[in-house]
């Protein structure tokens, strides 16, 4: 596969059954986060605010990831979050079940927020 440099050919290079879990994944993130710009970073989709990452995410075959690269996400979120972590910055939602939309939401908010929080510093 090609390395994506648009969200566009990253969801092209998806097979069809895929394509539309990340579709989803990614108008939730874009709701969450409006004035976020979308990027390619590390070959996956990627938002930044004021040129400072945000979220990224990524489809696998047996699961999407979303890597939010923040220990405050995982506070914030608890236990509600704790069935999907997966490292330090990753949480995985299994393919074969529907995505918690609510709770990606939630974890761009919380982002939104830690960046907020951090000002220009």
């Amino acid at each position: 596969m090609a390395v994506p440099t648009t969200i566009e050919a990253y969801l092209a290079a998806l097979p069809e059954g895929r394509r539309a879990a990340v579709e989803e994944l990614r108008a939730t993130v874009r709701a969450a986060a409006p004035d976020a710009t979308e990027v390619i970073a590390y070959q996956m989709p990627a938002l930044r605010l004021d040129g400072r990452f945000l979220v990224s995410y990524a489809s696998f075959a047996r699961h999407l990831s979303l890597f939010p690269a923040s220990e405050g996400v995982r506070a914030a979120l608890g236990d509600e979050l704790a069935p999907y972590l997966a490292g330090k910055g990753t949480i995985r939602f299994p393919a074969d079940q529907p995505l918690p939309l609510e709770l990606v939401r939630r974890v761009v908010e919380a982002r939104l927020a830690e960046e907020a929080a951090r000002g220009d510093g």
